[in-house]
């Protein structure tokens, strides 16, 4: 199929959305190139690198959040193994492990093919998702790099749900 080439005017840049969204909630963020930005955003675990990517020849909005945790070579295997069985359980988006720089990160697009328009709506939504799904899972992935727990054990001990009250 051949890659046709659409030369449609946006009303806006997809990144000025986002960069609009930091600024009103006072997050750090750093815009060197038109297509993208990186915000800082703390959870409650951690804090969270967000880049925004915006890939004009397929018409859509990459999100990746990161965060600091370092994966030793000899629990990669084990952490695919997590990632895997996380991925069964998400609707949008899904983690991967960068292994050369031994990075974990949620990824997820926005297409916005034939033009579409993005709203902040929309920009919120993912960005509370990415922060959603790896606060979740964040225990889950330090219990396999630093307590030597395999994959199912880990997501076992954080889908504990407590009921009542102490």
């Amino acid at each position: 199929m051949p890659n046709l080439q659409l030369d449609l005017d946006r009303t806006e840049h997809p990144v000025d959305i986002i960069e609009r969204i930091a600024a009103h909630n006072h997050w750090s963020f750093d815009r060197d190139e038109q297509d993208e930005i990186s915000i800082s955003v703390s959870g409650g675990w951690t804090d969270y690198n967000i880049a925004f990517t915006w890939l004009a020849d397929v018409e859509a909005l990459h999100v990746a959040c990161a965060f600091d945790l370092k994966v030793p070579a000899v629990r990669l295997m084990e952490l695919a193994s997590l990632v895997a069985l996380i991925n069964e359980q998400l609707w949008i988006g899904h983690f991967d492990i960068w292994p050369n720089e031994g990075v974990i990160m949620f990824r997820h697009a926005i297409l916005l093919a034939g033009g579409a328009e993005l709203n902040g709506h929309q920009c919120q939504t993912v960005l509370a998702s990415a922060v959603r799904a790896c606060e979740r899972y964040y225990q889950a992935f330090q219990f396999v790099v630093w307590a030597g727990k395999t994959g199912q054990e880990a997501l076992g001990a954080i889908m504990l749900e407590t009921q009542g009250r102490a």
